[in-house]
């Protein structure tokens, strides 16, 4: 099997990493890569955005399977581009992909279909109704961009000056480009979050390991929010009354709504739930993997990545082939000095060879580059430094002492990932993997391996 990746960041690495595992692969490009993901595939530059130029990559190297990790090219229709011409891809329509595209188009299929949620407060297009609209709020108020806006999108505004500044940048300034031509204003939640991810090839799904995210920049939750800054995933994330609960109230409604309006999805959908005290409800949908969740899942994986996938993409999933690591992961995300604000580039890491040598440890590239012989950082989020454990502990441990390994001027990580962990008993062990539906009313006896 050949296979095109698609991306530049630790997602993909993490992904070429573990497809490099199977002995079904043998040979992998990536478009555009990194400089970690080099020692793993063929990198080819080639704009990740660019369906044109990805199609034209497709037709001169043909691939047996097409992965697609960021969302951009989702959206701009290369699933479509390539189903046309009957390629393999995992990764769902334009249509499908609005979920993402659309904070909008996602708020509104919820409603559509009762799944639980925010209460929304409105969508505007103008600067103008979005302030009037802040008199009638509660405050704080969750402002989200339309839009595609590299994770920057979402904005928690604590009082009306906070929101109006907010309204200005994104809508009038057009700091966050053609994304914040509409934005949302909903209810904030409070809970915990949690990341579910499924796959599903429009008929079947299974589920992924649940992990959480870290978003905001510094320790303790506070300041910004980022692309993400760690995940964890580990058996005691979740009692088991909680999973079956995210499964019948929001997974099988969420794949009805789906089929009812006529969209066959297909890939990874990411579904971000908040564990309120009256239950869970959903947060966003996501139309790829998560990033950095996706490293702290490919840490658990015991199964061959490569057939899992090109069974998603010929319509045939078998989540009996699913097979988990035991245990925990995580992942710690080394960015730049400034991220996600104003950030330098091209400072030089050192300590890679040494970090990666901790026993279960494997540091992921996301923003480098090759200047010489040297690895640079090239982005605001640098590394995803990420290892598995007999549990969380252990897997925090080895990941901690292979960060202070590496070095580059500005270098900056958060230090608490995984510190808040939320055990209400049960493992996920004793939970079957999947839940395989038919297409139009998926059943939900058994929830899936949330």
């Amino acid at each position: 099997m050949k296979v095109l990746l698609i991306g530049g960041g630790g997602r993909e690495h993490a992904l070429a990493w573990k497809l490099k595992q199977s002995s079904r692969v043998t040979k992998i490009w990536c478009a555009p890569g990194n400089a970690g993901i080099s020692a793993e595939a063929e990198c080819v530059n080639v704009d990740s955005g660019d369906v044109a130029a990805l199609v034209a990559l497709a037709e001169k190297i043909r691939p047996d399977l097409t992965v697609t990790g960021p969302e951009l090219p989702l959206v701009n229709g290369i699933a479509d581009a390539f189903a046309v011409r009957n390629w393999a891809i995992v990764g769902p329509t334009r249509q499908a992909a609005k979920l993402e595209g659309s904070k909008i188009f996602s708020k509104e299929f919820l409603q559509r279909h009762n799944i639980p949620t925010a209460e929304m407060y409105g969508a505007f297009e103008s600067a103008d109704k979005a302030n009037a609209a802040l008199e009638k709020v509660k405050w704080p108020v969750v402002m989200k961009a339309d839009g595609l806006c590299a994770g920057k999108g979402v904005f928690l505004a604590p009082d009306k000056e906070a929101a109006k500044s907010f309204i200005t940048s994104v809508m009038e300034k057009q700091e966050l480009g053609a994304g914040g031509g509409r934005i949302l204003l909903e209810e904030t939640l409070e809970g915990e979050e949690l990341s579910c991810i499924i796959f599903t090839d429009g008929e079947r799904y299974a589920a992924l390991v649940p992990t959480r995210d870290h978003k905001r920049v510094f320790d303790g939750n506070e300041g910004p929010n980022t692309g993400g800054m760690g995940a964890y995933s580990s058996d005691e994330l979740l009692p088991s009354g909680l999973r079956e609960k995210i499964v019948v109230q929001i997974v099988a409604p969420t794949l009805q709504g789906l089929a009812a309006n006529g969209i066959c999805y297909q890939g990874f959908l990411y579904i971000g739930v908040m564990l309120t005290a009256t239950g869970p409800k959903v947060l966003e949908f996501n139309c790829r993997l998560g990033d950095p969740e996706t490293q702290a899942i490919v840490a658990r994986m015991d199964f061959d990545l490569a057939e899992v996938l090109a069974d998603v993409a010929a319509g045939r999933v078998d989540a009996s082939k699913l097979k988990w690591k035991s245990g925990a992961s995580a992942c710690v995300v080394m960015t730049s000095g400034g991220y996600p604000g104003k950030f330098e580039t091209g400072k030089e890491i050192t300590g890679l060879r040494e970090a990666d040598a901790g026993r279960g440890v494997k540091v992921l590239h996301a923003g480098t580059k090759f200047d010489g012989d040297k690895i640079v950082t090239s982005g605001g989020r640098v590394l995803g430094v990420t290892a598995a454990g007999t549990n969380l502990d252990e897997a925090l441990g080895r990941v901690y002492e292979a960060a202070q390994k590496i070095h580059f001027a500005g270098v900056h990580f958060r230090k608490d990932i995984g510190a808040h962990v939320s055990v209400s008993g049960g493992t996920i062990n004793d939970v079957p993997t999947s839940q395989n539906p038919p297409s139009k009313k998926p059943r939900v006896g058994h929830p899936p391996h949330f």
